[in-house]
C-alpha cells in the first residue's frame, strides 16, 4: 500500500468548470479519462489494493457517464435511465474492461431523443471508452430477459447512474425472480453453463496460458456464485452467503483473497497488453512475475513461482466452487424431496442420493473416515457425489492426516484397496486432490500440486499430469474404450496386479522440481510408500523400477533405430522380463498420451507398439540368445516372399530387384514392406518416371511415401522442402542407396494434426507435385517461409549438434536439438548435401518447442564421420544455417 492520500482520479468541481467553459468537450473528457488511467497504472505498480483499483475506476467511469450523459441528453436524461450492467453494473472495473451500459425508456422517449442517445454514443467511442449498449424498453427486458439467461443475468446486476428512479425499479420489479427465470430454474441453466464453460478448458484450470476470467476456477466461477445468491437468496454480496450459512468466515475470506489475486492478474493483463485480455499468456506470465516480485532460484524460474501461485489459488477457489454448488443443489433442487437418510456403516448415509457424515464429529472421532469416504464413493458409483457439509468437515479436518495416520494401518489398507477397485479410482483421485486430502496423504504429491514446468511440451501441471496418467491407464482397463487402444487393452488384461502400475502413475514425476534426476528420487519414494503399504519386496522392486526407467521405451523408441538388431538386444538386456515390458509399455504409452493433447499421434503408437512386439520376441527367445542380423535377414524376406507369392510374383522377378539392394535396406524394413517396394518397382518397370507410391495408415503408424529413383544430389534436400511446403510433418525417413545408383527412399508423414493423409485427392497432390520435382531437379522448391507459432517465440533454444559413435552399425549418429520451426529438416538436409554427408535413417521429435532429430550418417565412401575436423565443419554449418 502506498502511503498519504492518494491522488484523486477525478476532481468534479474542477472538472465541471472546466466543462462548462470549454468549445471542445471531446478532448476535456479524453484528457480526464487518460490522467485517471495513468494514475490507475502508477497506483497499480505501488501496490495499492486491488480491489480499490477496480472499484474506483468504476466510480470514475460513473462520473464521466453522468457528465456526458447530461451534456448530450439535458432535460432529456429524466425521460431515459442510463444503466450499468455486467460487470460495470456491479461497480468491477478492469483498465480495459468492456463499459457495458443499458439505455432504458418507454418507446416514444426513444424515438424522440434518438439523435442525442447517438451524440452521446459517439463521444464516448471517440474519447477511447469501450463502451458496450444496449437500448431497451422495459418490455423489451422482459421478452429478452425470458428468451436469455445471459440477457436476465445482465439485467440482474444492473445499476442505475442517471434518468428516472420509477423507470428503473420498475424494470427491476419486472425481471425479478418472481416473474422470470425464479431460482431453480436459473440456478439449472447457470449450472448448465458453466458445466459447458469448463468443457471448453478440457475442464481443467491447469493449461499452459490458462484463461483468468473463463478458465475453470476463474473469475466466472466466483461471479457464478454472485448471480445464484443474488437471484435465490437475494444476496446483494457475497458476504451475503455467511449471513446465510452458506459459507463460514473462514471460506468467504478465502474466496474473497482469491479473486483478490485473480483481480490483480487480471488487472495487470490489461496494463502490459494496453487492451482487454483475459488469458494469461506465456510473455504476460513472465512480465507479471517480475512485477509480482518473484525471483529465480536453483531450481525454479521466477515465472513458475507464479504460476504455482496462480494454479494453486484457482484450485482452492474451485474447491469452493463445488463446495457452493453443491449446497445449492440441496438448498434449490433438492430442498422439496422429502427422503429419510440410507445408512452405508456406523459413520456415513446416504441422502437424495449423496453421502454424508452421519454427525459433525465422526472425522475428529474416527480420522482413517477421511480415506474410507472415498473407497465408499468408488465402490457405490450410484452415489452422486459428497454433501457440502462433509465437504467441509472434510476440510476442516484435513490436519488430521499427521504422521500417525500415515502409519496407521487402516489407512494404509484403505488407500490400497482404492487403488484395486475396478471402477472409480481416476474420479477419486481427483476428488481426493480438489479436496486436499491427497496432497495430506502423499507430502510428496503436495510438493508437485500446482507444479508447472516452463515449456511447451508439459501442458498441465505436474499433479494434473499425473492424474491424467492413472486416468490413462485405468482406461485401458475398460470395456467399451479398448477400440481406442487394442494393445494397450489387451497386455492391461494380462497383469496379475494393476495396482502396482497406478502406483507407478502416481509416483513416476513426484520427484521434479527438486532438482537432481527426478527418475531416481521418485524412485526412492516410490520404494518407501510400498514398503510402508505392505507390498511384498518383489512388487516393490517392480515399482521402483518403473519409476526409475519410466522413460526408457520412449527414448529407446524416439531416438534409437529400432530395426538394428543390436538395439533391440540392448534394450531387452534393461527390461530383462516380459511382466516388466507389460508394465513399462502401458506406463509409457499412459505417460505420452497424459503430455499434451497433441502430442500423442498415429506414428509414436506404431513405433512404441513395434519396439514392444520385437523387445517381447527377443525376451521369449532368451538375453542368452539374441537373434543376428543374418537371422532378421532371413526372416523379412521369408515374410516378403509369403506375401508376393500370393500376388503372383515370379522368384525370377523378385531376385532380380532383391540383388540390386544391400543387406542394410533387409534390416531397416520389415517383411511388409519390403513386399510393397518390390511389386511397386516391378509394376513400375523401365518407365524412366520417378517412382513415387503413397501409402496412407500403415504399419508405422502414419502416411508411407515411397520413392525409387536415381541418385542426384539435393534429393533429400528437395524432397523434404516440398513436403514442409505442402504442410506435413515427417516423423522418419530412410534414405538407402542401392547397387545399381539408385535410391530408396521412404518417408512416413503426418498431417499437421498428428494424423496420416485422408482423401484420394490429398494423396494424388503430393504424389503429382513429388513425381514433377522428382523429375526436374534443377527447379528446386523455395525455402519454407512460414510464421512461427505465437508460443515458439517464447522458449528460444540454442541449437546444438551433438554426434555418437555407432561403430556396431558402422556409422555415426548425429543428434540436433534446437527450436521448433518451419522448413527446419529441409535446412539440415541441405547442409548435410553441402557437406557431402550421405543419410541412412532419420528420426524426427518435436517435444513442445523443442526439436530433437535424430540422423543415422555416413561420409561419401559410407564410412563414420571419424575426424574431428569433418564433425567440426558439418556442426559449424548446421549451427549456422539454424541462427540465420
Amino acid at each position: 500500500m502506498t502511503s498519504g492520500p492518494a491522488e484523486p482520479l477525478f476532481e468534479a468541481a474542477i472538472f465541471d468548470a472546466e466543462l462548462s467553459a470549454t468549445t471542445q468537450p471531446v478532448k476535456l473528457f479524453r484528457d480526464t479519462l487518460r490522467r485517471a488511467r495513468a494514475l490507475l497504472e502508477q497506483r497499480f505498480h505501488a501496490h495499492e489494493d486491488v480491489v480499490a483499483l477496480v472499484t474506483h475506476h468504476a466510480q470514475f467511469i460513473d462520473q464521466l457517464l453522468v457528465r456526458a450523459w447530461r451534456y448530450h441528453l439535458g432535460e432529456a436524461s429524466s425521460e431515459i435511465a442510463l444503466v450499468a450492467v455486467g460487470g460495470y453494473g456491479r461497480g468491477e472495473l478492469h483498465p480495459h474492461s468492456d463499459i457495458d451500459i443499458m439505455l432504458l425508456a418507454e418507446e416514444p422517449a426513444l424515438g424522440a431523443h434518438g439523435a442525442a442517445l447517438e451524440r452521446f454514443l459517439l463521444m464516448m467511442w471517440d474519447i477511447g471508452l469501450d463502451i458496450g449498449h444496449s437500448v431497451r424498453t422495459p418490455h423489451d427486458c422482459i421478452e429478452q430477459g425470458r428468451e436469455d439467461i445471459t440477457v436476465a443475468t445482465n439485467i440482474m446486476e444492473a445499476r442505475l447512474l442517471s434518468g428516472p428512479e420509477p423507470l428503473f425499479q420498475a424494470m427491476r420489479e419486472s425481471t425479478n425472480r418472481h416473474h422470470l427465470w425464479p431460482g431453480r430454474d436459473f440456478f439449472q441453466a447457470k449450472w448448465e453453463e458453466q458445466i459447458a464453460r469448463h468443457h471448453k478448458f478440457h475442464d481443467t484450470a491447469y493449461n499452459l496460458e490458462p484463461n483468468v476470467k473463463e478458465g475453470p476456477g476463474g473469475l466466472r466461477d466466483i461471479q457464478m456464485i454472485g448471480w445464484v445468491a443474488k437471484r435465490h437468496f437475494g444476496c446483494e454480496t457475497l458476504d451475503g452467503l455467511v449471513e446465510h450459512h452458506f459459507l463460514t468466515e473462514e471460506e468467504y475470506q478465502a474466496l474473497i483473497a482469491g479473486q483478490s489475486f485473480l483481480w490483480r492478474v487480471r488487472f495487470g493483463l490489461h496494463l502490459l497488453a494496453k487492451r482487454r485480455e483475459d488469458r494469461l499468456l506465456f510473455d504476460h506470465q513472465r512480465n507479471l512475475a517480475t512485477l509480482f516480485g518473484y525471483e529465480d532460484d536453483t531450481q525454479h524460474l521466477a515465472v513458475e513461482h507464479f504460476m504455482k501461485a496462480y494454479y494453486r489459488t484457482v484450485m482452492e477457489l474451485q474447491r469452493l466452487n463445488e463446495m457452493l454448488l453443491q449446497l445449492f443443489q440441496e438448498e434449490i433442487l433438492y430442498a422439496s424431496e422429502s427422503e429419510s437418510p440410507k445408512p452405508i456403516n456406523p459413520r456415513f448415509q446416504s441422502r437424495k442420493g449423496f453421502i454424508e457424515a452421519v454427525n459433525d464429529r465422526v472425522f475428529l472421532h474416527t480420522p482413517f473416515a477421511l480415506l474410507e469416504i472415498f473407497l465408499i464413493l468408488a465402490q457405490q458409483p450410484a452415489l452422486k457425489g459428497v454433501r457440502a457439509n462433509t465437504i467441509r468437515l472434510i476440510r476442516r479436518h484435513r490436519h488430521l492426516i499427521d504422521e500417525g495416520f500415515r502409519h496407521d494401518l487402516r489407512c494404509r489398507a484403505l488407500f490400497m484397496e482404492l487403488l484395486r477397485q475396478p471402477q472409480g479410482i481416476t474420479h477419486q483421485l481427483r476428488r481426493m486432490n480438489r479436496y486436499g486430502i491427497l496432497a495430506h496423504y502423499l507430502p510428496v504429491f503436495g510438493h508437485v500440486v500446482g507444479l508447472m514446468q516452463h515449456d511447451l511440451f508439459h501442458v498441465y501441471t505436474v499433479d494434473e499430469h499425473t492424474l491424467t496418467v492413472v486416468r490413462n491407464l485405468r482406461r485401458f482397463t475398460i470395456a467399451e474404450h479398448h477400440h481406442e487402444f487394442p494393445l494397450c487393452s489387451k497386455v492391461s488384461l494380462q497383469l496379475a496386479k494393476p495396482e502396482l502400475l497406478y502406483i507407478a502413475g502416481l509416483f513416476h514425476d513426484v520427484a521434479k522440481g527438486r532438482g537432481g534426476d527426478h527418475s531416481v528420487l521418485g524412485a526412492a519414494e516410490a520404494t518407501a510408500f510400498c514398503q510402508q503399504h505392505g507390498l511384498s519386496a518383489y512388487d516393490t522392486n517392480l515399482v521402483s523400477w518403473l519409476v526409475r526407467h519410466h522413460l526408457i521405451m520412449s527414448t529407446t523408441a524416439q531416438r534409437k533405430d529400432i530395426s538394428d538388431p543390436e538395439v533391440i538386444n540392448q534394450f531387452a538386456s534393461q527390461i530383462g522380463n516380459e511382466k516388466y515390458l507389460d508394465y513399462l509399455y502401458l506406463l509409457t504409452v499412459a505417460d505420452i498420451r497424459a503430455t499434451s493433447p497433441t502430442v500423442w499421434n498415429s506414428w509414436k503408437d506404431a513405433l512404441l507398439a513395434e519396439l514392444y512386439h520385437v523387445t517381447h520376441k527377443a525376451l521369449r527367445r532368451g538375453l542368452s540368445n539374441p537373434m543376428m542380423q543374418g537371422e532378421m535377414i532371413s526372416e523379412r524376406k521369408r515374410e516378403a516372399l509369403k506375401q508376393l507369392k500370393l500376388q503372383r510374383v515370379t522368384d525370377t522377378q523378385i531376385e532380380g530387384f532383391w540383388q540390386r539392394l544391400g543387406e542394410e535396406y533387409f534390416l531397416r524394413y520389415s517383411g511388409s514392406e519390403i513386399a510393397w517396394h518390390t511389386r511397386a518397382v516391378l509394376e513400375h518397370g523401365n518407365n524412366p518416371e520417378p517412382l513415387v507410391v503413397l501409402r496412407q495408415q500403415t504399419e508405422r503408424g502414419g502416411t508411407e511415401i515411397f520413392l525409387y529413383t536415381p541418385i542426384r544430389g539435393f534429393q533429400f534436400t528437395t524432397s523434404t522442402t516440398l513436403l514442409d511446403q505442402l504442410g506435413l510433418n515427417i516423423v522418419d525417413a530412410r534414405i538407402l542407396p542401392s547397387r545399381d545408383n539408385y535410391t530408396v527412399d521412404t518417408y512416413i508423414v503426418l498431417e499437421n494434426n498428428g494424423e496420416p493423409i485422408t482423401g484420394r485427392q490429398r494423396l494424388n497432390e503430393i504424389k503429382s507435385q513429388l513425381q514433377w520435382l522428382l523429375s526436374n531437379p534443377e527447379q528446386a522448391p523455395a525455402k519454407v517461409h512460414r510464421r512461427v507459432a505465437r508460443q515458439l517465440s517464447h522458449f528460444p533454444i540454442p541449437p546444438r549438434v551433438i554426434f555418437h559413435d555407432d561403430p556396431h552399425n558402422e556409422r555415426t549418429i548425429m543428434e540436433v536439438v534446437a527450436s521448433d520451426r518451419p522448413g527446419l529438416l529441409s535446412v539440415i538436409a541441405r547442409v548435410m548435401a553441402e557437406c557431402r554427408i550421405k543419410l541412412q535413417n532419420a528420426k524426427v521429435s518435436t517435444l513442445g518447442e523443442r526439436v530433437e532429430d535424430i540422423f543415422f550418417i555416413t561420409d561419401e565412401h559410407n564410412l563414420p564421420l571419424h575426424s574431428a575436423g569433418r564433425r567440426a565443419l558439418l556442426e559449424g554449418k548446421i549451427l549456422q544455417a539454424l541462427e540465420s
